[in-house]
């Protein structure tokens, strides 16, 4: 009956993680699927992938930055829908745009002389300049098995830059601490280790 048991629980380790990957992949394809009236399958959500594919390239070659700041003018003139548009915007920018916000994991201090810390992102360090004789910068910490997270303003002294990478960080922080996080590779000891490998091959 213990073999069982265990053989049971190591099948949930194997499926439960490929199950629920899968679910929430094909739940996300139907969704996007559904959007339009086509009753072909995977043509909707080919249309949508070919439809922003055209906007990123019209947006990359024939919008100007001038045009982009009328739009965002008659944006804000409109409160409500510019802290819809802005926030959702920001959002995008930090994990798919060219300054991505969270690829500058560190870990924080709770007080002075703590011992204590809390794993975080540098999301912005300009606080600064709104206030006089602050070194306050932002830093985003995301909580356990959940997808949100808290802001905090923190003394700059109490951070300390973690050489990890930030993806690894995330799972981690986000997993409870079950996961495994590596430090960045090199990419000159990389290439070093191929042209071991080539030199020396194992028989």
């Amino acid at each position: 009956m213990k073999s069982i048991i265990r053989y049971f629980l190591q099948g949930l380790l194997y499926t439960v993680p490929l199950a629920v990957t899968i679910y929430v992949i094909w739940s996300v394809f139907v969704m996007l699927d559904g959007l339009l009236p086509i009753d072909i399958p995977g043509l909707g959500i080919l249309f949508i992938f070919l439809f922003i594919t055209a906007m990123g390239v019209l947006g990359s070659h024939l919008i100007s930055d001038r045009l982009i700041l009328i739009f965002e003018g008659w944006i804000k003139k409109a409160p409500l829908v510019n802290v819809i548009y802005t926030s959702v915007k920001d959002l995008m920018n930090a994990f798919v745009g060219d300054k991505k916000s969270f690829s500058r994991p560190v870990s924080v201090k709770l007080y002075e002389d703590s011992q204590i810390r809390r794993l975080g992102f540098i999301t912005n360090d300009n606080f600064r300049e709104l206030g006089n004789n602050n070194d306050l910068i932002t830093v985003y910490i995301p909580h356990s098995y959940n997808i949100s997270g808290n802001m905090y303003l923190v003394p700059e002294s109490y951070v300390e830059p973690l050489d990890v990478i930030s993806s690894d960080l995330m799972k981690y922080t986000m997993s409870g601490g079950v996961t495994s996080v590596s430090k960045p590779v090199d990419p000159e000891t990389l290439a070093a280790d191929h042209e071991n490998e080539e030199s020396n091959p194992k028989l």
